[in-house]
């Protein structure tokens, strides 16, 4: 809600609908605005590439990903160095972005825009000049942002990690970065209590259970774990997100075995994780981030190629995680010994943490009082 004086400022978020980590980061930069009375608009990269472009673009991801190595092999050797190759598609996407991005801004004029999608970044940096009292922030949550995440008229990055800051600066040395908790959405930091959870799931008390879930497209062996893990005696809240095809077999799954109860995309997921006693998920940055919040120990899927295997690799660094490969057998087997290791971390507090660090940003930035200045680019 708006103070009755109006908004202290104007927000865009350029998210970007290829995974659900996107559209989280962006949802919490717009809270937190909107918790310091701004008003926060934001915009999906994707859609606004129209159908053809951005269902293409989906579908080269979802196509590469699905071929063992070829992910891997365009990450590391193309969009981390920012090879011509990368550099060709970025140009090709930030064409046809950047007249729908100005549209956008001349009918709604912006004070801060953010950049969560590395497209989105790229459109906004071109672009940004001819909206001289705007800010720009580029916020990426990968362990290590490749190229394509860099660019010019950039007032400040945010990143989650000190190697994160290092891998910007291999593109722009002298860019101004600041080092920011993890934000997560509110429900995750009050979530219910592990009794009145499992009362409301229908979980026996003593019983043990896992979360088990793959992000928005429902990558690996879930069906396959979700059943293992129930024949194993392991009750199993198992979440396909937006996967329709996952869904349907989740509920085929919990047909034949009563310790699995299969859900679709679902706000739920707070109440789950606090029922559960692990969470098993990929490596994206929201979920493992969300369960670290509810104070539960991680297995974590090796099975989203190229940044995906640098996030694992910090949420292991980080502590209280587990990893597994992609044979529902060996999910089994981690998922067993992870609960009987019986440790649960407590609960962290990234949303404190985060809100004082974006008040510090925001501040950094000049955009803490109702007038916003704007300081100089970088490079």
């Amino acid at each position: 809600m708006e103070p009755p004086d109006g908004p202290r400022g104007r927000a865009l978020l350029v998210s970007g609908a290829l995974g659900l980590g996107h559209v989280a980061t962006a949802q919490a930069c717009a809270d937190s605005l909107a918790a310091r009375g701004w008003s926060a608009r934001t915009v999906d990269a994707m859609r606004l590439l129209g159908p053809r472009a951005g269902g293409a673009a989906e579908r080269a991801f979802r196509s590469m990903i699905a071929v063992p190595g070829l992910y891997d092999a365009f990450h590391f050797a193309a969009l981390r160095p920012g090879t011509r190759l990368a550099l060709l598609a970025d140009a090709g996407a930030r064409r046809q972005l950047v007249p729908r991005l100005t549209e956008h801004l001349d009918r709604h004029p912006a004070d801060l825009a953010i950049s969560v999608f590395a497209t989105g970044a790229s459109a906004i940096s071109t672009i940004a000049e001819r909206y001289p009292a705007m800010v720009h922030v580029v916020f990426c949550r990968d362990a290590t942002p490749h190229r394509l995440w860099v660019h010019p008229n950039v007032d400040m990055y945010l990143v989650t990690s000190r190697v994160a800051e290092r891998a910007v600066r291999r593109f722009q040395p002298h860019a101004r970065i600041r080092i920011v908790p993890h934000p997560v959405q509110a429900d995750f930091c009050t979530p219910p209590t592990r009794a009145g959870a499992r009362d409301t799931l229908r979980i026996p008390g003593r019983a043990r259970c896992v979360l088990l879930m793959s992000g928005g497209w429902g990558l690996g062996p879930v069906a396959e774990a979700a059943a293992a893990l129930g024949d194993a005696g392991v009750q199993v809240l198992a979440v396909a997100g937006h996967n329709a095809r996952l869904e349907a077999a989740l509920h085929a799954v919990a047909e034949r075995q009563p310790r699995v109860r299969a859900f679709g995309f679902t706000d739920r997921v707070p109440e789950m994780m606090a029922a559960a006693d692990l969470v098993i998920t990929t490596s994206g940055g929201c979920t493992c981030a969300e369960a670290r919040t509810v104070g539960r120990p991680l297995l974590v899927l090796d099975v989203l190629p190229g940044h995906g295997r640098d996030n694992l690799q910090h949420e292991l660094e980080l502590g209280n995680a587990y990893v597994t490969s992609a044979n529902h057998d060996d999910v089994v087997a981690n998922a067993l010994a992870a609960l009987a290791a019986g440790s649960e971390p407590a609960p962290a507090h990234p949303a404190r943490d985060w809100e004082a660090a974006f008040s510090s940003v925001l501040a950094d930035l000049g955009l803490a009082a109702p007038v916003p200045g704007r300081p100089g680019k970088t490079g």
